[in-house]
Parts: C-alpha cells; structure tokens; sequence
C-alpha cells in the first residue's frame, strides 16, 4: 500500500501548512481520521519527520503500524 503525506492549512493563512498527515494512497481522509482538502499537496512518506512543519501524532502511530 502506498502512504503519502497531505497537508493541514492553517484557517488564518491560505497555503501555509499546519501539519502534515498520512493518508493512503489518495484518500482525502487522514489516517487519524481528519478531513483534509482534495487539492492539497502531497509527499512521499520519505519525507516524514523531515518538514519544517510538525507531523500529526496520531497518524504517525498508525502509519509506523502498517509499514515494515
């Protein structure tokens, strides 16, 4: 299964990101279960703990569960 990474927009500032999440495959719906915009950008889970922009918790927990 292929993970990405979607961005959270912060309401204040159109564009800049708030935190980033894991979805899988192109699921607008983050592993921790929020709601993210279809047009988001995206990338790899490579680039997991590597963003100047914090990583959810949660979604890193499971994402950690489903990868080897």
């Amino acid at each position: 299964m292929q993970h990405l990474m979607r961005a959270e927009y912060e309401e204040d500032r159109p564009g800049a990101v708030k935190t980033w999440h894991m979805v899988r495959g192109e699921d607008v719906v983050a592993m921790c279960g929020r709601a993210l915009q279809a047009g988001a950008k995206t990338l790899s889970d490579q680039e997991w703990g590597r963003t100047a922009e914090p990583d959810c918790h949660t979604c890193g927990a499971m994402y950690l569960r489903e990868v080897p």
